[in-house]
């Protein structure tokens, strides 16, 4: 096995400790920025906000549980991580976000490391700029899922496997493929069975074309399996044990059901992570075929000569029809498959920073300045279908964020002609950095759904007797904000199977007892949907206030709201 970076490479062009250093120092700046600037997505983030705060108002660190009600769909390691973020830095969306950036910048310091181990320092630096300023993973590192850490940890497991073959025996060897089968472990707490699955079939299948049994021999597979089970097990004993429910929901339910049927309604036609790939790659996807077609062998016999490319390859490949074959898609599903695509384009762009006549390097940004064009105009159409942000000032907003776009682009390609190619994705990469950074500042005009607003008009006149409903919804973010579980009026959806094994019949109700408790001694507040409000005021003889709204929600109660 080699030890050294690819041939015509020496030891002083692999990874260095200050460029670790300056990476973790430039992005982590530009993941930070404008972190805590909105409110909370819904449902997502305000699903997997409310859970960790559970956890640390109840201590109950064990059983996962939304609004009090047993949640089982995922393994607890980003609560727990999250649970430890609201505890250090209290609650608030700079703190929460926090995790997911985290993980975010680890994923981009991996990626530098293992692409300077393999390519060089330079392909390593470049994979890490390719990657942090993919529209995708950018947006995905301010986004409060498990997508991004489970995508990190496969990504530390599969990577730390093939920096491990390259080692010859001894301690440094061990400690690599050690960290892969941690890693794998910490993928599996994360989000289940996918955190073994995906790194087995990539794995087999390259062991398979590249006749590399042998590994098996070398893999440390007792003492690794040891760690494997030591990290994953226990959680699922202790909670099985706790809740004898669980096996055949997280299990079956979740696991095989959600990847084999459409029971979770999120059918998405097979091609649908083709056009979400592509442009979540952008600006890096406009040399997508170029590096594919530069680190593909040329030959069956020569695929010896390309281990760490075919691996890479096979990552994307295998991963990529993974999720295409399941009938539950969601754009970030297909997440995992950006470190791999990042450390090839990283590998071609490096070998174009000193060929400038690298082949399909000029087709690839005639495509990007197609790519860049189409986007800016998506941009400044936007207005015209969704009138809620059709005004002045956001219109200049957009305005600036298309300038920024197609102003970036175009210096980088006369940058590139002038100068030559290393002022030239130097300036691409800042420029989509800045083009990024001002997107995000829009986001919070795009996403309306948040309870934020409301929850804050509400919150000071709260008192410890009332109690606060949402009629035939759950806002996912108003527990959050309030800080208080609410009771949920005529809906169960994914609740339904927390509280068929549990009592909940005290904040899960129907309208007849919202209707017992609205005409009794207590206050209560009700959340409805503007259209759901506007029919309950029309009961007879059932008097309403109205606390606050906005476009989409009110909120009512059966008394004056007085602090």
């Amino acid at each position: 096995m080699r030890n050294n970076t690819q041939a015509g490479t020496g030891p002083s062009e692999g990874p260095r400790l200050l460029d670790a250093v300056v990476l973790a120092v430039a992005i982590g700046l530009f993941f930070s920025l404008f972190l805590g600037s909105r409110p909370l997505s819904v449902p997502d983030e305000g699903r997997y906000v409310e859970i960790p705060r559970e956890m640390v108002v109840t201590s109950d660190w064990l059983t996962p549980r939304l609004n009090s009600v047993k949640y089982f769909e995922k393994p607890p390691l980003f609560y727990w991580f999250e649970a430890v973020l609201i505890k250090l830095f209290g609650l608030s969306e700079w703190s929460v976000r926090l995790g997911p950036a985290l993980f975010a910048l680890f994923g981009c310091l991996t990626v530098y490391y293992a692409g300077a181990r393999m390519f060089g320092r330079q392909a390593g630096l470049l994979s890490a700029g390719v990657l942090s300023t993919s529209v995708l993973f950018y947006a995905l590192s301010r986004a409060i899922t498990l997508d991004m850490p489970v995508s990190i940890l496969l990504t530390s497991s599969l990577l730390s496997f093939l920096i491990g073959t390259r080692e010859p025996e001894g301690n440094t060897r061990r400690m690599f493929f050690w960290g892969f089968y941690a890693s794998a472990a910490l993928a599996v707490l994360t989000k289940g069975l996918i955190g073994i699955v995906i790194p087995g079939m990539i794995i087999f299948t390259w062991m398979l074309l590249m006749n590399e049994w042998r590994i098996l021999r070398s893999m440390h597979l007792l003492s690794g399996m040891a760690i494997f089970f030591a990290i994953a097990a226990p959680w699922h004993f202790l909670v099985q044990r706790a809740n004898p429910e669980f096996f055949n929901f997280y299990f079956i339910h979740e696991h095989f059901q959600r990847y084999l049927t459409k029971v979770h309604g999120r059918y998405k036609p097979a091609w649908f992570f083709i056009p979400i790939a592509l442009f979540g790659l952008f600006p890096w996807s406009a040399f997508l075929a170029q590096a594919v077609k530069h680190s593909f062998p040329t030959s069956w016999k020569k695929r010896q000569e390309h281990k760490e490319t075919v691996f890479l390859l096979l990552w994307a490949v295998l991963v990529f029809l993974f999720f295409s074959a399941s009938s539950s898609k969601l754009i970030p599903y297909i997440l995992p498959v950006f470190p791999p695509l990042a450390l090839l384009i990283g590998k071609y762009l490096a070998e174009a920073w000193h060929k400038s006549d690298l082949s399909g390097f000029r087709a690839g940004y005639a495509a990007l300045a197609i790519l860049s064009l189409l986007i800016a105009v998506g941009l400044l159409i936007l207005p015209r279908y969704r009138s809620d942000i059709d005004h002045h000032g956001l219109r200049l907003h957009i305005y600036m964020i298309s300038g920024i776009l197609l102003l970036g682009v175009g210096m980088a390609v006369v940058l590139g002609k002038r100068y030559g190619i290393k002022f030239s994705l130097s300036a691409l990469i800042i420029s989509i950095a800045l083009f990024l950074c001002a997107a995000n500042i829009l986001m919070p005009h795009v996403d309306t759904r948040s309870m934020k607003t409301l929850a804050l008009q509400l919150k000071p006149h709260l008192q410890p007797a009332d109690e606060i409903m949402s009629f035939l919804n759950y806002y996912q973010d108003l527990p959050v904000y309030l800080e208080r579980r609410i009771t949920i009026v005529q809906w169960q959806g994914e609740l339904a199977f927390g509280s068929r094994v549990e009592d909940t019949s005290d904040w899960m109700i129907d309208e007849d007892e919202m209707w017992d408790r609205w005409q009794g001694p207590h206050r209560v507040f009700l959340a409805a949907g503007k259209k759901d409000a506007d029919v309950l005021r029309t009961k007879p003889g059932i008097v309403f206030f109205l606390i606050a709204e906005n476009a989409n929600t009110a909120i009512l109660s059966n008394r004056e709201a007085k602090p």
